[in-house]
Order: structure tokens, then C-alpha cells, then sequence
């Protein structure tokens, strides 16, 4: 089994110069010719670039050095080396470069287009040969430049899921399964705590021209923002999303606490994860009692939010499944329209007479890169003829 990767510590080292030649022409009849050493070839430089087809930082825990090739040392008859092969570090779309000696981030490739590239460390220059120390008082110098050398940087590379939706909860709350029903993902499901032990993307399909991407990630426990259980780790993959869905399950004897508890861990981790809008699912309504807790969940979360949206499902009954994924579809759909308004504003701005007068005071959160390409279609009755909206949702 391939384990999930997404952290990678490597070091990288730029190609060499090569040295330049010390030659002299040698023919027949010209015993004393004049220099021809060549220059030595460039050393190889390092680049990251991003390929849509990988999705984890597996291939790289295995090797730990990245070295691109020296340049060929100068040759007889003004003949050059050869430039040293480039290296190219494959990463998914996500990836975060950083300077792993002191913290500093080269480039965040979040909304990166296939094929995007960047130079980390540039090759050695190669070293003159000697011919270009010829002159009128030295017809045959005997010293050339040696090559620049290499150089060498420590990187920590940190991968952060594209996602759209970040489903949280508590082990055992059911999200695993609604992840299944809702897209085409295929998760480890089992009745105990921890089943999924790393993060699960599906794709939630609308129409054909729309896709949404929904990442599942390991249950939150108390203590998660701290390095408890496997939340930690983890819950950095769903600070890029558009929206946050959150899972309660009402069955449990913990069930008027569980959203707090859950917004108290998102808080702690910070990375605007609590200024996301979100969504309440309280899960297992077709257990005993279960139904009467959801009520008492969004009675008290509407009291404290009124804007947020508390739909009470059952996922193993698919109860108000439906209204459910429309109520995703819905509020993805309008930070695609806030975030193409963004965008548009931001390109007047710049294109503004007066822009190259004024100062950027900021840049404006980043939204999903799936989110951008996607269209908006408003007609929800259209796309689930039939159904009642309000169905399983708390006013």
C-alpha cells in the first residue's frame, strides 16, 4: 500500500562549471602556435515545476538529493564543454516550497497551471579557456578560469490539497460515508473511531461542465490544533478550500458540544479555517432520540449563527441527502461568483489610470483553483426537479 505523502525534505544542488583549457595549436610547420583552450561548459540548474498528474509528494521520500549534472570542462581547438544537464523536481498543484534552513517560502504554486516551472538554483558559469588571455605582451598564457561552482539549498516541500469543500468531524461521524454517496470516491469505511487515516478527495459532480472537488481528512479530536490524534497534520488541507461542512453526530452523547469543540480546534490552528463559510450536517437522525438532538444542535447554532445552514441527514437512511448537495452546490456556486467579483475588481484596479499611483494593501484570500474555471448556473430547481429545498433544514 502506497502511503499518503505529503511533507518531503530534500536537498538540491546545482551543476558546476567546467574548467577552462590551457591548449595550444600544434600543427605541422606551427610548433608554437597561439592558445585555443576552450570554455567550459554551464553547470545544470535545479527547477520545480508542477504536473497535474501527481496528487502526493511519494515519489520523492525515497530520494532525499537532487544533483543536476556539471558542465564538461573546456576543450583543445576552442571546442566548449558541455553544458550539465538541467533537473526538474515534479510536484502536484498545492505545493508549498520553503528554504528549510530558515523558513523562507520561494513559491506557493496554489493556482499554478500544468507545466509551470520555477528556477531554484542557477548552474556555475564555466571557466574561460585560455585562449582569452591572449595579448600583445602574453602570446601564450598558461592558466585558464576555473569553472563557478555549484550550489546547494535544503528545501521543505509541504503538499495542501485542492479542494473545494473540507468535510470536518469527529471519528465515526459519518463523513467517510457521505463522501461515498456523494462523489466517486471509494473510502475505508468501518464501524469504529479512525477508519480514515489520511485524506480522501472525491469529486462531486453537478453537471458537465461543473465539478466539485470535496476533501474528507482523519477525524478531529480534542487537541487536534495541538498534535493530538491525526488532525494536526492534516487539518492544512482543507485551509485552501472555498467552504468547510461540518458533521455532528447526534447520536452521540456529545452531541451539543461536538460543534463548539470542533470550532474551538479549527480556531486554534488558525490559517483563517473559522472565517471559511460553512455548512451543518447532524448525521444519524434515524437513530432513536437522535432527531430531537439535532433539533436542540440547531437550535443552538442558529442562536450563535444565524446565517449558517443546519440540515439534519442520515446518511445510512439517505435521509435529506439531496437537499444536502444542494446546499453545497449552492454555497460553492456563490464564492464563485464573490471570488470572480474579486477578480474583476482587482483587473479594473490595475487597469485603473490612477493604479500606478497607488499601493496594493493586501491580497485577497485564495480561492480554489477549480473554482475559477467553473461556470454558475443559478437554476437549482432545473438541476433537482422535484425536490423540496427545504427538506431536513433548520430556519
Amino acid at each position: 500500500m502506497i502511503q499518503f505523502a505529503d511533507e518531503a525534505l530534500i536537498t538540491v544542488r546545482s551543476g558546476k562549471g567546467g574548467n577552462g583549457c590551457i591548449s595550444f595549436r600544434r600543427e605541422k610547420y606551427i610548433p608554437n602556435g597561439g592558445p585555443n583552450g576552450g570554455d567550459g561548459g554551464r553547470g545544470g540548474d535545479v527547477y520545480v515545476c508542477v504536473r497535474r498528474n501527481l496528487r502526493t509528494l511519494a515519489h520523492l521520500r525515497h530520494r532525499q538529493v537532487f544533483k543536476a549534472q556539471n558542465g564538461q570542462d573546456g576543450m583543445s581547438w576552442n571546442r566548449f564543454g558541455k553544458d550539465g544537464e538541467d533537473v526538474f523536481i515534479p510536484v502536484p498543484p498545492g505545493t508549498t516550497i520553503r528554504n528549510a534552513d530558515t523558513g523562507e517560502l520561494i513559491r506557493d504554486f496554489t493556482e499554478e497551471s500544468d507545466g509551470s516551472q520555477l528556477m531554484i538554483l542557477e548552474g556555475g558559469k564555466g571557466g574561460w579557456g585560455n585562449v582569452h588571455f591572449k595579448s600583445s605582451t602574453n602570446q601564450a598564457p598558461r592558466y585558464a578560469h576555473p569553472g563557478k561552482p555549484g550550489k546547494e539549498m535544503n528545501l521543505r516541500i509541504e503538499l495542501s490539497i485542492m479542494a473545494d469543500v473540507g468535510l470536518v468531524g469527529f471519528p465515526n461521524a459519518g463523513k467517510s460515508s457521505l463522501l461515498e454517496m456523494f462523489t466517486n470516491a471509494r473510502p475505508k469505511i468501518a464501524p469504529y473511531p479512525f477508519t480514515t487515516k489520511i485524506p480522501n478527495l472525491g469529486v462531486l459532480h453537478v453537471d458537465q461542465d461543473k465539478d466539485f472537488i470535496i476533501a474528507d481528512i482523519p477525524g478531529i479530536i480534542e487537541g487536534a490544533s495541538e498534535g493530538a490524534g491525526l488532525g494536526l497534520r492534516f487539518l492544512k488541507h482543507i485551509s485552501r478550500t472555498a467552504a468547510l461542512l461540518f458533521m455532528i453526530d447526534c447520536s452521540d452523547t456529545n452531541y451539543l458540544s461536538a460543534y463548539s469543540s470542533l470550532k474551538t480546534e479549527l480556531e486554534k490552528y488558525g490559517r483563517g479555517l473559522l472565517d471559511k463559510p460553512r455548512i451543518v450536517l447532524c448525521n444519524k437522525i434515524d437513530v432513536e432520540g437522535a432527531a430531537e438532538h439535532a433539533e436542540e444542535v440547531a437550535a443552538q447554532i442558529k442562536a450563535e449563527e444565524p446565517d449558517t445552514a443546519v440540515i439534519a441527514v442520515s446518511v445510512l437512511e439517505r435521509k435529506n441527502i439531496e437537499n444536502a448537495r444542494r446546499s453545497i452546490i449552492s454555497l460553492v456556486e456563490k464564492m464563485d461568483l464573490l471570488s470572480s467579483a474579486e477578480k474583476n475588481q482587482d483587473s479594473d484596479s490595475k487597469n485603473s489610470p490612477d493604479s500606478s499611483n497607488s499601493t496594493s494593501s493586501g491580497t485577497s484570500s485564495s480561492k480554489s483553483s477549480f473554482l475559477a474555471s467553473r461556470s454558475v448556473d443559478s437554476s437549482m430547481e432545473e438541476q433537482f426537479p422535484g425536490s423540496d429545498p427545504s427538506e431536513g433544514a433548520y430556519s
